[in-house]
């Protein structure tokens, strides 16, 4: 059977634009892993922050929280900084400034218990939250698949070619035909453009290490997440009084099975001892996962111009998660031609377009 849409990738990009397009369009999900959300949605810190990717991420971000709802759990996040770092926190005050994110200057001392001394600059974001990524994932691909929506997984793509008016999809799974072919496929987004005939755009991915830890003393109960305001280390407190720690690195790597790099965690867990004196009693987990950005690090949203019926869904970064469901409810008002929800129709779509880097 021929199908309206055929989307590379079932992460949460995939995921959540079959659940917009299934009760309009047939639409076929292809994963070339096992299990759908194997890579950067299975390996996410797992936040929503207003403030995270930016003013040009944020509207995304914002429309996305009332309809995440239910995924949410309350946290709030502290952006610190040293004395010297007084530039970065007025910066990063003012780059929000009218957008309605509640950003409140603070003695980070008096939310952070033994905080070292140097520590003295802090702006709180208390609109920051949890986000079950499991939840929301689960939830999108069932969605998907009571609209009709078909997932088959191990269906790595290994040829596309445009016939007819359709695309000839040859996968791992099977031989399938489509109207439109949606890349969603995260790191391997400019190899899927390639083999599809449609020029790459330089999104490339990232490596992203985390590592949970066991502190003396734990995390207190109710505490918030902590961020250096010059991207060097971020922390968030877990259940069981554990935290999750990341070096907040970015290491350009090839598409891969993204694994963690003992200089990478032993950078992470140095840096955290230089913020607070607790003692760290037990790394209990590592591992890594990919962060796919465009140059200009924003999303790409909508069709090729030079390849007729070639649509991308793609350069997420780190804020796919956050910002799924709105951008899939714009990416499918352009993939279908429709007006798009109320939920998104203050936001425009341009500054996400991939006629943005030319023909």
């Amino acid at each position: 059977m021929a199908h309206d849409v055929a989307i590379v990738g079932a992460g949460i990009a995939g995921a959540s634009l079959a659940a917009e397009l299934a009760p309009h369009a047939r639409v076929l999900l292809l994963e070339a892993e096992e299990r759908a959300g194997y890579h950067a949605t299975g390996r996410s810190a797992a936040f929503w922050s207003e403030s995270y990717g930016g003013p040009a991420i944020q509207p995304l971000t914002t429309a996305s929280g009332p309809m995440l709802g239910k995924y949410l759990e309350p946290m709030g996040s502290v952006h610190i900084g040293r004395a010297d770092e007084a530039a970065a926190i007025a910066a990063f005050l003012a780059e929000f400034e009218g957008t309605g994110v509640e950003l409140r200057p603070v003695d980070p001392r008096a939310l952070i218990p033994g905080l070292r001394a140097e520590w003295t600059l802090g702006v709180l974001e208390p609109s920051c939250e949890y986000i079950d990524v499991g939840g929301l994932h689960g939830d999108m691909l069932a969605a998907a698949k009571r609209a009709g929506a078909e997932l088959l997984t191990h269906a790595a793509l290994v040829s596309a070619r445009r016939e007819g008016g359709a695309w000839r999809l040859e996968t791992r799974a099977g031989s399938f035909a489509a109207a439109v072919l949606v890349d969603a496929a995260g790191a391997w987004a400019d190899p899927v453009a390639e083999m599809a005939g449609a020029r790459p755009l330089g999104i490339r991915p990232y490596r992203r290490t985390i590592m949970q830890l066991k502190t003396d003393p734990a995390p207190a109960p109710g505490s918030a997440m902590v961020a250096h305001i010059g991207g060097s280390f971020y922390w968030k407190p877990e259940a069981g009084g554990r935290i999750w720690l990341s070096p907040h690195d970015e290491i350009a790597t090839p598409p891969c099975d993204a694994q963690p790099e003992d200089i990478d965690v032993a950078t992470a867990i140095d840096r955290f001892e230089h913020v607070v004196d607790w003692r760290v009693e037990r790394l209990e987990h590592k591992w890594a996962g990919l962060r796919t950005f465009a140059p200009d690090r924003l999303p790409v949203y909508g069709f090729d111009a030079a390849v007729p019926g070639f649509f991308w869904c793609a350069g997420q970064g780190g804020f796919g998660i956050q910002t799924a469901p709105a951008a899939a409810k714009l990416a499918s008002a352009l993939l279908l031609g429709t007006m798009p929800d109320p939920a998104v129709a203050a936001i425009d779509p341009a500054p996400y377009s991939p006629a943005r880097f030319g023909s």
